[in-house]
């Protein structure tokens, strides 16, 4: 095995006291030396029940340090480790496990009901004693007589599957290696940075973002599985955290808590947001108390992290993400296929050596986005003159109507600084006469109200007479995905015969 790939061993070897992740539920803290036995044990017992390079290892938890565990063990021998989304329903769970086809399966107690029917698979229960003994079994540390590779698999990540069936994300040793190193540089992460991640660890966001960066840079991880506001914020201030990345939904619950107006968070440099546009009142919440927040990009099939903005910037570019990191490229290429110019909506596509080798089982869907060494996102944004980007919309989520492009974010930013605003998604429908027309569908803040002509007064000031939605329709809440995306596919589902 290449002495880089199993880097959770030396960080061992140079941290080995270190307190590398806590259980912000249980109180359990894991050094460094402790994470890389627990791995070295468990990677041990899979070898013995004859797990081999290649075989998947499938998990089933909320956040729980057995995603590092497995992570770092199927690291050390060459198995792939698949995590889970256990939100999702069960015929969509059984999908995934049918086209992964682990060899083992561990799971959370709590959800063994969803895979009664995996009669086929090893399964483990992690709340048993069987894989507290497994963990702990202080077996010899022994190298691993198994040649791997940069380029093999580590994981496969799951995506959404708002538009199908969820695709398998795989992500080599290199791509995950590369990510953490290309976010430690661009960030300027340290040693002495810890984060808080309440993001499920299922999904990039919560594994790869921040969590897998600093605990490579000698950090530490503090997990989170049931969020509330007031906890969220003690655990902030109690292991002194530096940087979290959340959604903004999280965020709209902390700044109205009574705990945000007590604390001052002073270990804190950086609030990252990220998965869903981020109302104006969030910014200001934090700038009232003179902490850095700003919002991010990023995507399964590259990293996640692409881009970086000082705090201080992302004030003057409200709504940037920011410039391309130290080791990815990044550029905008137009529908006719040129490089876009300065302030030019395009397609983003990025290149790096952190980003997916393939979709799994899937050369079709592998081929529509990678092109020439390029991942072509599926994302549209614009740069301007200094080099920040911008992200704009989905590509298949763009609206022409009567011949003009709008972009539903743009929309979005708009409609959602009005203050009776609490969420916002806007959708392109059919229309008869302009092919599509532009919908808002808007939830309202607790006891604030507003009528469809406010809305669109208010958008008058801001937005060009064709982006101005026609109807404005209220719902009391926004259905989302499996991950906490709007889920736009339903909306459109359930709004398509609106006049």
């Amino acid at each position: 095995m290449r002495w880089e790939l199993d880097w959770i061993a030396n960080r061992a070897r140079l941290l080995p006291d270190s307190i590398a992740v806590v259980d912000g539920e249980e109180g359990c803290r894991f050094t460094y030396k402790e994470m890389n036995e627990r791995a070295e044990n468990l990677a041990n017992y899979l070898s013995s029940i004859g797990i081999q390079k290649g075989d998947r290892i499938a998990l089933l938890s909320p956040n729980h340090v057995s995603y590092f565990d497995l992570l770092f063990a199927c690291g050390k021998i060459g198995a792939i480790f698949v995590p889970i989304n256990w939100r999702l329903s069960q015929a969509e769970i059984e999908y995934i496990l049918q086209n992964c086809t682990p060899k083992l399966l561990v799971v959370s107690k709590k959800l063994e009901k969803l895979v009664l029917n995996q009669r086929k698979t090893k399964v483990i229960n992690i709340d048993l004693e069987k894989y507290h003994n497994i963990t702990a079994n202080n077996s010899p540390e022994r190298k691993h007589k198994i040649n791997i590779s940069e380029n093999d698999p580590l994981a496969i990540i799951y995506t959404g599957g708002t538009t199908g069936k969820p695709k398998g994300v795989v992500l080599s040793h290199e791509a995950i290696l590369w990510n953490g190193i290309n976010t430690i540089i661009s960030w300027n992460l340290t040693a002495s940075d810890t984060t808080l991640t309440y993001l499920p660890m299922f999904h990039t966001g919560g594994l790869n973002a921040l969590s897998i960066p600093i605990l490579m840079m000698g950090g530490k991880v503090v997990i989170g599985r049931d969020f509330e506001s007031e906890k969220a914020i003690q655990l902030m201030n109690q292991e002194r955290c530096t940087i979290v990345l959340m959604v903004p939904t999280m965020y709209l619950t902390i700044i109205n808590s009574e705990c945000f107006n007590n604390t001052s968070f002073p270990t804190m440099h950086t609030f990252l947001s990220g998965g869903a546009p981020c109302p104006l009142e969030i910014y200001h919440a934090f700038e009232q108390k003179g902490l850095s927040f700003k919002e991010g990009y990023g995507l399964t099939e590259a990293g996640p992290n692409n881009f970086f903005i000082e705090p201080t910037m992302s004030k003057l570019k409200r709504g940037s993400v920011g410039k391309p990191c130290v080791f990815n490229e990044v550029k905008i290429m137009t529908t006719n296929g040129t490089e876009a110019d300065v302030g030019e909506v395009g397609e983003l596509l990025i290149r790096g050596k952190h980003v997916f080798t393939h979709y799994w089982d899937n050369p079709q869907a592998t081929a529509e986005v990678y092109k020439d060494g390029w991942l072509y996102t599926g994302d549209l944004g614009k740069r301007d003159e200094e080099g920040f980007h911008y992200i704009v919309s989905r590509k298949k989520e763009m609206i022409i109507t009567g011949g003009e492009n709008v972009y539903p974010l743009e929309v979005e930013h708009c409609i959602q600084r009005h203050p009776a605003v609490n969420e916002v998604a806007v959708i392109g429908l059919p229309h008869e006469k302009w092919g599509e027309m532009v919908v808002a569908v808007v939830s309202l803040k607790k006891d604030k109200y507003v009528t469809d002509v406010d809305l669109t007064d208010f958008c008058k000031q801001i937005l060009g007479k064709y982006k101005i939605p026609k109807h404005f329709i209220f719902a009391d809440n926004i259905p989302k995905t499996h991950v906490g995306k709007i889920d736009k596919n339903k909306l459109k589902n359930t709004y398509e015969c609106i006049d």
